[in-house]
């Protein structure tokens, strides 16, 4: 009889191991009503980048709601008002590395810089000579080692208003071969700028503000400015 026992409570103790094995595991997230340091980050990125006005109290309520909503609508995202790993990511604050002097990173942090980056880099300058692509590549870079702007890669490249190829979408193309090694050369130090923060093409730029700005060098249709 008592082995029984044992026997029995071993197979329920497997059972439960068994159980907790198989569980997935949930998805790091914050979405309506969660509390805490994590909304807090989101709301402070958001108001920073200019999509959030409200309290940075962390508390997700309404107007953390809708402003998390207007983000993932601006960025190709799905607009469920959940902040989860994609969207933390497009945030910034999802594991994203920021730029340093050295590019050592994960293997597989780095990879995702390359794909972000040469995303970018195909949708504002594919068909510019390839320094060119090269150095909108590095403008990014150079906005996340400068204190005026986002500390990573993504929230770089989703700042509100930041990039044309964010706000029609061409970020979502499936980059060529020459993108990612501009991307690759990029993020390896090349920076044909020699610090820019900013570019436009001077043919279609309507904002009187970037005229405003020290043109430092043209390469192709782009001016590079500071």
């Amino acid at each position: 009889m008592r082995k029984r026992s044992i026997r029995l409570c071993t197979a329920a103790l497997a059972a439960v191991l068994l159980l907790l094995g198989a569980a997935p595991q949930a998805e790091a997230a914050v979405y309506w009503g969660s509390r805490g340091q994590q909304v807090r980050q989101v709301q402070q990125k958001l108001r920073q980048w200019g999509y959030y006005d409200g309290d940075v109290d962390g508390v997700f309520g309404q107007e953390t709601y809708d402003s998390v909503v207007y983000f993932q609508r601006k960025n190709g995202l799905t607009a469920d008002g959940v902040v989860g790993t994609k969207t933390l990511n497009a945030l910034g604050i999802g594991g994203q590395r920021a730029v340093a002097a050295s590019t050592g990173s994960a293997s597989t942090s780095y990879s995702g810089d390359v794909e972000l980056l040469a995303r970018l880099i195909h949708g504002e300058a594919r068909g510019e000579p390839y320094v060119g692509m090269v150095a909108v590549g590095a403008v990014v870079l150079n906005r996340v080692r400068s204190s005026h702007f986002p500390n990573t890669i993504a929230g770089v490249i989703y700042q509100a208003g930041a990039f044309d190829a964010v706000a029609d979408g061409q970020i979502n193309l499936t980059p060529n071969e020459q993108s990612r090694r501009a991307a690759r050369d990029a993020l390896n130090g090349w920076d044909p700028t020699s610090g820019c923060l900013y570019y436009y093409n001077p043919s279609t730029a309507t904002s009187k503000w970037i005229w405003t700005r020290e043109v430092r060098l043209n390469i192709g249709d782009h001016s590079f400015a500071v």
